[in-house]
């Protein structure tokens, strides 16, 4: 994620040519050439220096203005959708992904499934506070440790 002049949003610069493409767009071709820059592991050492950098840059635009011209440029970038815009999202509709799930209290709650599949997992969110005493038997009245994956 990153700032533009309104808003955040998702930005996947995965490669050196995609970075390459990235200056560009944002009209500095230059912080390709910058040592500090060139590869992705060097990008990721310096990002206390080159995120602020990028942000001071992308405040010059509208998040829509740059999410355009990052595709324009082979660059992904989306938008960050609030609910609303996410049941309104035209992809959203086209691909019929708005579901209602039967709540176990009977109300019904409109979701939206990984984009994957497609599908809803079967189970419902619950209600809160329907996991609590679960939760507790498992972990106690403390939360569980961190764990590796």
């Amino acid at each position: 994620m990153i700032r533009a002049a309104d808003a955040p949003f998702m930005l996947a610069v995965g490669n050196d040519g995609q970075f390459h493409a990235f200056a560009r767009v944002i009209g500095c071709p230059e912080l390709a050439d910058d040592e500090r820059f060139a590869t992705n592991p060097q990008r990721v050492t310096h990002r206390d220096v080159l995120i602020p950098i990028l942000e001071a840059r992308l405040a010059a635009q509208p998040a829509a203005v740059w999410i355009a011209a990052c595709g324009e440029a082979g660059v992904p970038a989306t938008p960050i959708h609030n609910i609303a815009q996410v049941f309104a999202d035209p992809q959203v509709q086209a691909r019929g992904m708005v579901q209602d799930m039967q709540m176990p209290d009977g109300n019904t709650v409109r979701l939206v499934p990984s984009p994957i599949t497609r599908k809803l997992s079967g189970r419902s969110p619950p209600i809160l506070g329907a996991d609590t005493q679960e939760v507790l038997a498992k972990w106690g009245s403390r939360p569980p440790k961190s764990r590796p994956l």
